[in-house]
């Protein structure tokens, strides 16, 4: 049994609803706060809206890529639980969070051992590293055998065109959070139901 599922780029009420309302919920819910090249972006009134719901139990998470303190300022009263933060050196990621008193989830994106062995800069800082493909938004995978050196008392999140079908294949990971968005649309930033409803349920039954 994976350690958990992160469900990232949601960005309509229906979608969220359904997903707060099922018996197997995620652990994570993911939101674009800033990167606008994204299809999966929420402009800032309609976030507010959003997430001004009962989450409950359910960790929200800001996806932030390089903020600058504007974002930071106009997002620090959300109810967000975690900032997952792209392109951000180990010395800033240190400030956030002690400036806006938020839990980190730290972006790596790979591509080989090297990429990998970054995590030990933000190892005592954050409080998830998150290993990722380098395509950003367009769900780039890696190979996964990398991370086999990163220490059990990392908390590992994966992300990186991890398919609903590859589930099975976790099943004796307990030490990762799976990290899906583009596998569960039906088309580009439009979150499809049916297949988060299988994604969880296949979660559940693993």
């Amino acid at each position: 049994m994976i350690k958990g599922i992160k469900i990232c780029g949601v960005s309509d009420l229906k979608t969220l609803n359904y997903i707060i309302e099922h018996p197997y919920p995620p652990q994570f819910i993911g939101f674009v706060t800033n990167y606008k090249k994204s299809k999966r972006y929420v402009e800032f009134e309609k976030l507010k809206e959003l997430i001004n719901i009962d989450k409950k139990g359910i960790n929200f998470v800001s996806v932030l890529v390089n903020p600058d303190d504007e974002i930071l300022e106009m997002i620090k009263n959300l109810k967000f639980d975690y900032y997952q933060l792209y392109d951000v050196n180990p010395e800033t990621t240190k400030l956030i969070k002690e400036k806006y008193k938020i839990k980190i989830i730290s972006a790596l994106t790979i591509n080989n051992k090297d990429d990998v062995n970054q995590y030990k800069k933000y190892e005592t800082i954050s409080d998830i590293i998150l290993f990722d493909g380098k395509g950003y938004e367009k769900s780039i995978g890696f190979n996964h055998k990398l991370l086999q050196s990163v220490p059990n008392k990392i908390s590992k999140m994966i992300a990186g065109n991890i398919k609903i079908e590859d589930i099975s294949n976790f099943k004796n990971s307990k030490n990762y959070i799976l990290d899906l968005s583009g596998a569960l649309e039906k088309e580009k930033g439009v979150k499809d139901i049916n297949k988060i409803d299988k994604l969880l349920n296949s979660v559940h039954n693993n």
